[in-house]
């Protein structure tokens, strides 16, 4: 696997670069508490979890496996090993005097239990300050299983989430990708990276690829397989989906076997009817004329189903706080259904990230570098905002607040990639603001304020959104 250092100087990111002895604030650097809120351990199993027929086995004390073990959407639509939590739980005496043989035993177990295709052991921070040699353990289990088994050395302390997701795929690149030829390889064969099929999106937009002609030779990782992701490197173009997770795989890729890639998303109209296009521009051989009939038959069909949903969308102000592609993807999506997103976040997100924001925001946008429900809330009465967007834990900030939300973060259990997509997520949204609890909780402030007022005593609160 790479060196620490050669991660962070990403060459496929033009802000990631070195710059004299002054790194660009894009690099994301290890400094105290980058941690926190999701290391590189957590960033790691939540990247490779989703490859759902392969064994994964964390080396460590059983705290490690509970920190991310189910804390992503992804779904299979066939195995189901990602759904058993396995470990060494090494004790006081492992720790003490070593844990090197209780990881091998475990390994064998796994392998003669479930008879996966490959084994992933992580390491963890206990582990790895012991002084674990995962690479010699895993390599000689291979050579007496005869089973792929693959280190993953990212504990926690070497930094954040990110930090992970990169360390997981320079795994997949060093001992998964190029280690088998696909069984049929055709001139339509492309990667999905950054995908993890978050509540089943995946599946709203792999039937568009076979209507196409198009195969999605691997999907690294949701919903993958061990075999297809060793084939990846046949493949004839790659997307990138989250850019900021994966950009080092799709680079790897471009670099090591000579496969174009483009950034793109499958949120919204617009976003979904570039990404087909750019597939068929990179292949060369998909027509032109077929992609652009199937593009024009979904959007008439979608603008037919979403018409009712616009009525009450159409000038809705919505504040979006998530984190990576999401910031600025959903920021599209919403404006194909006629709302204005009055500020996002970039949390998470890279500089090229950023821009697009701003692009589609326009000069009266707002990006919100940090914040907390107290910050969000506070946005949220200066710009009028109608509806909240954002991850599961700030549901509770809605709640406070009285305002819509919509759980648009990866733990989510609603699917909006797509044209199928944008009807789920018009339907929710209408739902959500058409929601009368939301009209009765602003009548009952209304009420409290006036008896109060008749009372006199009446103290100065900030007004609810949306009041």
């Amino acid at each position: 696997m790479k060196p620490l250092h050669e991660i962070f100087d990403q060459p496929a990111c033009e802000h990631n670069r070195a710059k004299g002895k002054k790194r660009n604030a894009g690099c994301p650097k290890p400094e105290p508490g980058s941690a926190m809120g999701g290391c590189s351990f957590d960033g790691a199993q939540i990247t490779l979890l989703p490859i759902a027929d392969a064994v994964h086995l964390v080396h460590g004390p059983a705290a490690c496996l509970a920190n991310s073990w189910e804390s992503r959407g992804s779904l299979s639509s066939g195995p189901d090993m990602t759904w058993r939590g396995l470990m060494t739980d090494l004790s006081e005496q492992e720790i003490i005097f070593g844990g090197e043989k209780r990881l091998e035993a475990a390994i064998r177990e796994a392998v003669r239990r479930f008879s996966p295709p490959a084994v992933f052991v992580y390491s963890t921070c206990v582990t790895a300050l012991i002084g674990e040699d995962l690479e010699a353990v895993c390599r000689k289990a291979q050579q007496d299983l005869g089973v792929p088994v693959i280190p993953v050395n990212s504990p926690g302390f070497l930094g954040s989430k990110n930090l992970g997701n990169r360390m997981a795929g320079e795994a997949l690149l060093e001992y998964v990708i190029g280690t088998r030829e696909p069984e049929v390889s055709t001139e339509y064969d492309v990667n999905l990276v950054g995908e993890y099929n978050i509540a089943g999106e995946l599946w709203q937009v792999k039937p568009l690829f076979e209507e196409l002609g198009i195969r999605i030779l691997a999907c690294i990782t949701g919903d993958g397989r061990f075999a297809e992701i060793q084939t990846a490197h046949r493949a004839k173009a790659t997307m990138v989906v989250c850019g900021r997770a994966l950009i080092n795989v799709a680079h790897g890729l471009l670099e090591r076997y000579g496969i174009p890639y483009f950034e793109g998303s499958f949120y919204g109209i617009r976003e979904t009817g570039a990404a087909l296009r750019n597939f068929a521009k990179i292949l060369g051989g998909v027509p032109g004329e077929r992609v652009e009939a199937v593009i024009r038959r979904e959007e008439d069909a979608l603008k037919r189903d979403l018409q009712p949903y616009l009525d009450v969308l159409r000038g809705k102000k919505a504040l979006l706080y998530t984190g990576g592609v999401k910031s600025w993807a959903f920021i599209s999506a919403l404006q194909d259904l006629g709302m204005e997103v009055v500020a996002t976040s970039s949390r998470k997100s890279t500089l090229d990230d950023v821009a697009k924001m701003k692009a589609l925001l326009g000069e009266g946008g707002v990006i919100m570098e940090e914040g907390g429900p107290k910050q969000i809330l506070a946005k949220m009465r200066e710009l009028g905002a109608d509806i909240l967007l954002a991850g599961g834990r700030n549901q509770y900030t809605a709640v406070k607040g009285r305002v819509p939300f919509i759980d648009v973060n990866q733990e989510r259990h609603r699917a909006y990639a797509g044209y199928e997509g944008m009807r789920v997520l018009a339907r929710d949204l209408a739902l959500e603001l058409g929601n009368p609890v939301y009209r009765q909780i602003r009548q009952g402030d209304r009420r409290i304020k006036e008896r109060s007022t008749h009372r006199g005593f009446l103290r100065e609160e900030s007004p609810a959104c949306g009041a």
